[in-house]
């Protein structure tokens, strides 16, 4: 039932993109002079179901501009859905089977098992700030593309990908080849850690809160006078901010880090220290120090923005933003477990792959 949503939304948008080319670029900079939603004690109501899903990729593509024209975006748009759409056909079941060792496309081993696009949502619109469709949701440096980093940065970088360690962004990762050593199949703990069902695919959970272009899109935010939590749909993570609260000692170390929250005006202000070594955002340290600020656009919209800090991993800091849109959809259970029967058949398969490999260089 979900994909069918997801198809009609995607055709729907493409016909309204068709009728209107403007429409990605002012849907969200609607009225400034809305009613702000407000709790009781006067600050912004940020509650709700919002939808991370865009197009928008996290750095500038080369050659982009930083702000899309209503035609590049009505081209733009129209492409992801009519990709979203042709993704929804039916396969043929009769269809031969890939060749030996993946087709080489995208995907787990080269789609060899993996998730047809039928059952991705990566979304199929722009994200759109003060009626702009953005080419990269970073933003500073003003190429949208990460500062260089460190060179301490660049060797523990390297060193991580000979360890096949993953970073809190890592999608699924395909296999390196068993003939490397040590390979991602090697050890449980070298597998995603949204694979490992840890923490959602490419920092869905955050901080920061990113876009993850792969599906389960949904953030719920809930809010009380000293508390402010967000759900993520991408493996029921849940980030618990405490309002006007001290960080914890440096010696206690989270997944998600330590996150307190404060009122300036009327924005939300998450300072965010006290990452665990593991977490390793973007191959960042655990002296990772995210600012988030959440803002409402309008009645319908939230403005997201985050400052990222890590002498240890990066020149200089750098700043991302896009817009949470509003949803009405239903956010549904990610019944996922470290340890799950998967994760256990995928590092048996590899040790049987192991073994007739030795065997067959012995026979001959």
């Amino acid at each position: 039932m979900r994909d069918l949503l997801i198809a009609s939304g995607a055709m729907a948008a493409l016909f309204l993109l068709t009728q209107d080319p403007a429409a990605a670029a002012t849907a969200q900079s609607a009225s400034k002079s809305h009613k702000m939603p407000r709790t009781a004690e006067g600050h912004p109501d940020l509650q709700g179901i919002y939808d991370l899903a865009t197009i928008t990729p996290f750095e500038r593509p080369a050659g982009a501009p930083a702000v899309y024209s209503k035609e590049e975006a009505r081209k733009l748009e129209m492409s992801a859905a009519k990709q979203l759409a042709q993704g929804d056909q039916r396969i043929d079941g009769n269809r031969t089977a890939p060749p030996k060792g993946g087709d080489g496309s995208p995907g787990p081993a080269g789609n060899v098992g993996g998730y047809n696009t039928g059952w991705l949502d990566p979304g199929s619109t722009l994200t759109v700030v003060d009626g702009q469709a953005r080419s990269s949701i970073v933003i500073d440096p003003p190429d949208g593309r990460l500062p260089p980093l460190t060179p301490a940065a660049k060797e523990r970088t390297m060193a991580a990908a000979l360890r096949a360690q993953p970073t809190s962004d890592t999608q699924e990762s395909n296999d390196p080849g068993l003939e490397k050593a040590p390979g991602a199949y090697d050890d449980p703990e070298r597998r995603p850690l949204g694979e490992r069902c840890l923490l959602g695919f490419g920092s869905t959970s955050g901080p920061p809160a990113l876009a993850d272009y792969f599906y389960n899109n949904l953030h719920q935010i809930v809010q009380t006078p000293d508390t402010v939590m967000i759900l993520t749909e991408m493996v029921h993570d849940a980030r618990i901010i405490r309002i006007n609260a001290q960080h914890l000692p440096k010696t206690i170390r989270l997944w998600m880090g330590d996150s307190v929250g404060r009122w300036e005006g009327d924005t939300l202000v998450v300072d965010t220290t006290n990452f665990t070594n593991k977490t390793r955002f973007r191959g960042s340290t655990d002296n990772l120090h995210v600012v988030e600020r959440f803002t409402r656009a309008d009645s319908k919209t939230l403005l997201y923005r985050f400052t990222i800090e890590d002498p240890d991993t990066w020149l200089r800091p750098w700043t991302g933003e896009y817009s949470w849109p509003a949803t009405d959809a239903n956010m549904y259970e990610y019944a996922c477990h470290e340890g799950n029967y998967a994760l256990t058949n995928i590092l048996k398969g590899a040790r049987l792959r192991e073994k007739e490999d030795v065997e067959r260089k012995g026979s001959r």
